[in-house]
């Protein structure tokens, strides 16, 4: 009831914003003046993303098709293009940036079928390449995908191809020279500690320095039996790794179920949080 009716003030909204529009400067036609024109837009537009804020609350436990199947009939019923363009991008932008993982498959669907297929326009030629980014970034690795197998090289030269589809794997993508990357490696041993579980966990070079990448090797490691540390990299660009798992930054972190993506672009918390729930449930399994 309370989603029905949050529906029909947004479809107002939308309506009466339409009336209005004639008044106002097409954006996408004055890139110069982008920026002096979001002021003018978010103040335009401010009863209706109120309205779309308690929208998303309310559809926050449904599933992302559910979420889908609404936002598209919501855009399809603004009547004028500034509106859906709005509109359009507002939902774009939450579920991009949203801190619900999972999330992010919504701003995906948004970007394939409303920009991607120019039914809505972006303002400028800047804010395009950065939405084919995000969904060249995320696409081939949504919760629930099957994740991507790539063929890697090992310090001595071997090939490996990862994931397994019968193990629970971890896949920590990292560049040495990176800061934050340096943080992790002191924080991982203790979130690894907590394994009880086997697990292969899977360090990844980006970048092409041997001598780099054989002091982090030893920077990185852990004392944990279940925890089977493996160190790889690809120097010569041999695989379509930053592609397949959208790393175009570090660090990255996944961690892969039996050859599904059952976590993504994880921060520490919470891949420890995704760790202590694997252990419940091989708790579980080994009881049965």
């Amino acid at each position: 009831m309370r989603r029905r009716l949050l529906i029909s003030l947004l479809l107002l909204a939308a309506s009466a914003l339409a009336l209005r529009a004639q008044d106002i400067p097409d954006y996408a036609q004055y890139d110069q003046a982008v920026a002096d024109s979001l002021d003018a837009e978010a103040a335009r537009f401010a009863p209706l993303d109120s309205l779309l804020t308690q929208f998303y609350g309310a559809l926050l436990y449904e599933e992302n098709s559910a979420k889908n199947a609404e936002f598209d009939a919501l855009i399809a019923s603004c009547r004028d293009s500034l509106t859906r363009q709005h509109v359009a991008l507002a939902v774009f932008d939450h579920y991009r940036y949203s801190r619900v993982m999972g999330e992010e498959a919504v701003a995906v669907h948004i970007f394939d079928e409303w920009i991607a297929t120019d039914k809505v326009q972006l303002r400028s030629e800047f804010e395009r390449f950065e939405a084919e980014r995000f969904a060249l970034e995320n696409r081939k690795t949504l919760l629930g995908m099957p994740a991507p197998q790539v063929t890697l090289r090992t310090p001595c030269g071997g090939r490996r191809t990862i994931p397994p589809s019968d193990r629970a794997a971890v896949l920590f993508f990292y560049s040495p020279g990176c800061a934050k990357c340096r943080l992790e490696t002191h924080a991982l041993p203790a979130v690894l500690a907590e394994v009880d579980f086997p697990l292969d966990f899977y360090a990844i070079n980006v970048d092409k320095d041997r001598r780099d990448f054989r002091a982090f090797r030893k920077a990185l490691k852990t004392t944990n039996k279940n925890v089977k540390m493996i160190h790889l990299w690809d120097p010569k660009d041999e695989s379509a790794l930053l592609l397949d798992y959208g790393v175009f930054s570090t660090p990255k972190v996944f961690v892969v179920w039996e050859g599904e993506i059952l976590g993504r672009r994880l921060e520490m918390d919470s891949l420890q949080e995704i760790i202590r729930y694997i252990n419940l449930l091989y708790g579980q399994e080994k009881e049965d």
